[in-house]
């Protein structure tokens, strides 16, 4: 495979273990992290999804032995057919998919990390070369001043100027703490990878619970960055359900009726949240979890 990182050679892939070796045709890889920059579910079940519509098939996964704190991460006990226990790992598993005669996905999902990220990053970045992928794709969720009765705004950055231009995506300046997913972005134009970012906003009064809308604004969001279609019906009807289930529970709260009457008509008042609020959400996000 042609090697897109210069003259860098490939690091030593000493933490992925292949179960397959597709022959992939310059994919994209799209990548999404459980953990803090996952609010609501939003981006693993955004990313989940696509992979279950495409049949994506797993073909590598990231060994998880130096990568996580097993005592916050824990591992879980499960009984198979035959009733034996086995201890399910919080592997990073990689799948693939071919979309289209033109466009071949891989898909990378699994927790953040808490341990040894520049390593971690490495193993990323030495699949993404191995497959010889053309662009990198993170896919997250934040909490954010945003009513859960109006459209879910997503918010797509690129590290490149050119990506930017490309994909109509805003050229990011934040500076400050970052996680996983910006670790990984400068590992990439390191690497000589173009990368994108997409963030969807999920509301501050619903920290717990999963977000199937911001989901699908995701899945959505994902797909015209990669010009296809894709299936949203499941999502559309979790996103009905989820929405009349939220309303209740407002409703029933004064307090938090009121608050959310003032975020629509904020967000009435902008007709749309701008992207210039939404980057403020993002970067305001990320410095409160640093």
């Amino acid at each position: 495979m042609a090697d897109h990182g210069g003259d860098l050679p490939l690091p030593h892939l000493e933490h992925v273990r292949w179960r397959d070796r597709p022959q992939l045709r310059r994919p994209v890889l799209i990548t999404a992290f459980e953990g803090w920059n996952d609010a609501g579910d939003a981006a693993s079940t955004a990313v989940r999804s696509l992979a279950t519509q495409w049949r994506a098939e797993t073909f590598a996964e990231i060994d998880p032995e130096i990568f996580y704190d097993f005592t916050a991460t824990r591992p879980n006990v499960r009984l198979d057919g035959d009733d034996r226990r086995q201890i399910e790992w919080p592997d990073t598993e990689a799948s693939w998919a071919r979309v289209s005669p033109d466009l071949d996905v891989v898909i990378l999902v699994g927790a953040e990390p808490q341990l040894r990220w520049r390593t971690f990053c490495e193993q990323v970045i030495g699949l993404a070369r191995t497959i010889d992928a053309r662009l990198v794709v993170t896919v997250g969720a934040l909490l954010a001043d945003v009513p859960h009765t109006r459209p879910t705004p997503v918010y797509g950055a690129a590290y490149d100027e050119q990506v930017s231009e490309r994909f109509g995506l805003t050229p990011s300046r934040y500076e400050g703490p970052t996680g996983i997913t910006g670790v990984l972005h400068a590992a990439c134009a390191d690497a000589g990878l173009e990368s994108a970012s997409l963030w969807a906003a999920v509301p501050t009064y619903l920290p717990g619970s999963p977000s199937p809308k911001a989901g699908l604004a995701l899945v959505r969001r994902t797909a015209r960055l990669l010009e296809i279609d894709a299936d949203t019906d499941l999502l559309e009807s979790e996103t009905a359900a989820y929405e009349d289930q939220i309303n209740e529970l407002v409703e029933a709260d004064e307090e938090t009726s009121d608050y959310v009457r003032h975020l629509e008509q904020t967000y009435d008042d902008e007709s749309t949240m701008s992207s210039d609020n939404l980057i403020d959400e993002v970067e305001r996000f990320l410095r409160d979890q640093g």
